[in-house]
């Protein structure tokens, strides 16, 4: 029988995402990829600094116990051959056990997610990110720049939603856009029995649940919605949830106050956002990734 990665959560990662190459990557984006090459190949010996999306990666992987293998990671990057030596050097350097990857020298390595059957996509390309959703993978435009995950909870994977086109589909959202604040409210009040339908990281939500209940006596797993609903359209978030029969530890609903300060309260190691505002003011307190879909993103150039 072959290896498979059924019954595992499995995150694929893009190099930048997991590692801090943005020194390197001025080079690359010059477009001698060559020089990028021999600049990786030089310092081959020298670990890569922590990127953004690093203690959650860290953190998930400590799920994996000698009697159990959780979690998979995976390294999808644009990397040529010879940089992505550098970067399994530099996840040995720093324990993590990732054994898989797949480079591909400027090309977008998206498809590779099918065949993984991948839970989670993080990258710093907006194009790729894009394609991924498409294709039903949850998945996330990394802020390079954002702030690194506080320390201060070395056993708990701690990880913040936004609602509308996150977690759930972009339904309400559809009606604020088109007919502003007080028929977004009315509406989701007449609808507060009826759940919302799934949006691109529901998957992962419901993934996330069923690795904390496996359980691991080191380690485990803390959400929270963060929206900028409130009152009465907090009702039918909640009992979507509900009906899903999937549970937040945190729930804040901010009626459009600024998500930042209350992140950097939660400490997430990684915030899901659909608007680019919001992550900009999640960045400078957490890590921090876009997830271009609903309507918000419909026009938004790659």
């Amino acid at each position: 029988m072959g290896v498979s990665l059924d019954g595992k959560l499995v995150v694929a990662i893009s190099s930048r995402a997991l590692f801090d190459f943005e020194e390197e990557n001025q080079v690359f984006e010059q477009g001698d990829d060559r020089a990028y090459m021999n600049l990786q190949l030089g310092r081959l010996e020298t670990p890569a600094k922590p990127g953004v999306a690093f203690s959650l990666v860290q953190k998930l992987l400590a799920f994996n116990t000698s009697e159990a293998q959780r979690v998979e990671v995976v390294i999808l990057s644009r990397n040529d051959p010879v940089s992505g030596m550098r970067v399994f050097r530099s996840a040995q350097h720093y324990g993590l056990p990732i054994q898989r990857g797949s480079f591909t020298r400027g090309q977008s390595p998206w498809r590779y997610l099918r065949p993984l059957n991948a839970n989670l996509f993080l990258s710093t390309h907006l194009s790729d990110v894009r394609s991924a959703l498409d294709a039903g993978v949850p998945a996330a435009q990394v802020y390079p720049h954002s702030a690194h995950a506080s320390e201060a909870n070395p056993h708990e994977v701690r990880i913040a939603f936004d609602g509308d086109a996150v977690l759930f589909s972009d339904e309400a959202e559809r009606v604020f856009q088109a007919q502003g604040l007080d028929a977004f409210q009315q509406h989701e009040q007449t609808n507060a029995a009826h759940p919302l339908p799934a949006g691109p990281f529901k998957p992962l939500l419901a993934a996330l649940q069923v690795l904390q209940q496996a359980g691991t006596p080191h380690m485990r797993i803390r959400t929270a919605l963060v929206t900028a609903r409130s009152a009465p359209a907090h009702e039918r978030a909640i009992r979507t949830l509900m009906n899903w029969n999937i549970e937040v530890d945190e729930a804040m609903f901010l009626g459009g106050l600024e998500k930042g300060e209350f992140l950097r309260e939660f400490e997430p190691d990684f915030f899901f956002d659909d608007q680019t505002g919001h992550i900009e003011s999640a960045a400078r307190h957490v890590p921090a990734g876009h997830v271009a879909s609903g309507v918000r993103n419909s026009n938004t150039e790659v």
